[in-house]
C-alpha cells in the first residue's frame, strides 16, 4: 500500500509543479490530458483497483480521487491566474485617451419592407383609410369560414397552413382583420390591414413568414369602377404617373366579381406584365359574416404582398434576402 501511496503522491507533486509553470491555456489542456487522461498514470491506478483487496481498494480509491480533485483545482486556479494576467496586460496596452474626438456611430435605418409599408400607409390614409391590425394567431372562423371559404378549400390543408394542437392557426392572410373590423366598427368603413402572415412555403419568391396588406372599403353605392380608379391612382403614386395597368377576371371566395391587377414593367430590358394585386367586390356572405347589411351596403377589397412590392421597387429577385439579416445587403436601402 505504501508503494501505491508514494506513487500517487509523486503524481500530484509532479502535476502541481508543471501546472505552476504553465504559460497558457493550451499548456493546461496538455497537462490535464497527461495527468488525468485515459492513458495517465493515475487512471492506470484506478483501473487496477478491482485487483486489490477490498480494504486496500477503498483506501487507494479515496486517495486517488482526492488527488484527481486536487489536480483539477490546481488547473482551474492556474487558468484564472492566466486569464487575469492577460486582462491586466490588455488593459495596460489599451489605454483610452478620453480627450480624443469620437469615431462616430453607424445610424440605423428602416428595413426596405417597412419603407414600402409606410409608403402604402401614407397614400391610403390620405384617402381616408384607417390602419388596423389584428392577432397573428387566429381561429378557423375568422381565417376561413367568415371569408366564404368552403371546408374543402385547399388553403385549409395542413401542407399550406400552420396549425396548433387546439385547432387555432397562424393567419394565412390579413383578411381576418377585415371581419374583426366590421364587427367592431360597422359600416361605412375604410381600412387597410398591414401585417405578417404565415404559410408553409419557402423558395426564391416565398417564405414561411411574409408581409401582406389588404384594403377594405364599405359604403352605400360602391362600384367596381371606383375600386379600379383607386388602385390605378395608387399604382401611379408608387410606380410613376406613366404606369399602365390591366385587370383580368379571377376568382376569390371572398369577392364577386374578382380580378387580378397587372402592371407593365421593364425587367432586364424587356417589357412584361407583372401581377401585383388581387381584388374584387366584397361577397355578400362576407358582409353578412361581418354583421353588415349587404342589401344596403356594398364594398370592395384588395390584397397585395408588401415584400413583392419591395422586390419590384428595388429590383430584388430573391425574397429571402430581406430576412437573412445581411447588413451589407440591407445597408443599400
Amino acid at each position: 500500500m505504501s508503494q501505491i501511496s508514494s506513487q500517487i503522491s509523486a503524481i500530484v507533486y509532479a502535476a502541481e509543479a508543471e501546472i505552476i509553470r504553465a504559460e497558457d491555456g493550451y499548456a493546461l489542456e496538455q497537462l490535464q490530458s497527461k495527468y488525468l487522461g485515459k492513458n495517465s498514470e493515475l487512471t492506470s491506478i484506478l483501473k487496477a483497483l478491482p485487483k486489490l483487496s477490498p480494504e486496500l481498494r477503498r483506501h487507494v480509491g479515496q486517495e486517488a480521487n482526492s488527488v484527481k480533485e486536487k489536480i483539477l483545482r490546481s488547473l482551474k486556479q492556474r487558468e484564472q491566474i492566466l486569464v487575469q494576467a492577460r486582462l491586466t496586460a490588455t488593459l495596460a496596452q489599451e489605454v483610452i485617451d478620453v480627450t480624443l474626438p469620437g469615431c462616430g456611430q453607424n445610424i440605423g435605418h428602416l428595413h426596405p419592407v417597412t419603407q414600402v409599408r409606410y409608403d402604402f400607409e401614407d397614400f391610403f390614409t390620405t384617402m381616408g383609410f384607417q390602419v388596423v391590425e389584428g392577432p397573428e394567431i387566429e381561429d378557423d372562423f375568422y381565417n376561413f369560414t367568415a371569408l366564404n371559404m368552403p371546408k374543402s378549400h385547399p388553403a385549409r390543408a395542413q401542407h399550406d397552413t400552420f396549425y396548433f394542437a387546439d385547432g387555432s392557426l397562424l393567419r394565412t392572410h390579413t383578411s381576418p382583420v377585415q371581419i374583426r373590423a366590421m364587427h367592431a366598427l360597422g359600416a361605412p368603413l375604410r381600412i387597410i390591414t398591414p401585417g405578417r402572415v404565415y404559410r408553409c412555403d419557402y423558395d426564391a419568391t416565398h417564405t414561411p413568414m411574409f408581409h401582406q396588406m389588404e384594403g377594405l372599403l364599405i359604403d352605400e353605392n360602391i362600384s367596381f369602377a371606383q375600386m379600379k380608379w383607386m388602385l390605378q391612382s395608387f399604382l401611379e403614386y408608387f410606380f410613376g404617373a406613366e404606369t399602365t395597368i390591366r385587370m383580368r377576371p379571377s376568382y376569390f371566395p371572398f369577392t364577386e366579381p374578382s380580378a387580378e391587377v397587372d402592371v407593365k414593367r421593364t425587367v432586364n430590358g424587356v417589357e412584361r406584365w407583372l401581377e401585383v394585386f388581387g381584388c374584387g367586390m366584397v361577397h355578400p356572405n362576407v358582409l353578412k359574416a361581418g354583421g353588415i347589411d349587404s342589401k344596403r351596403y356594398s364594398g370592395f377589397a384588395f390584397g397585395l404582398g408588401l415584400d413583392r412590392f419591395a422586390m419590384l421597387r428595388y429590383g430584388i429577385n430573391d425574397l429571402r434576402l430581406f430576412f437573412e439579416n445581411d447588413l451589407d445587403f440591407l445597408s443599400q436601402f
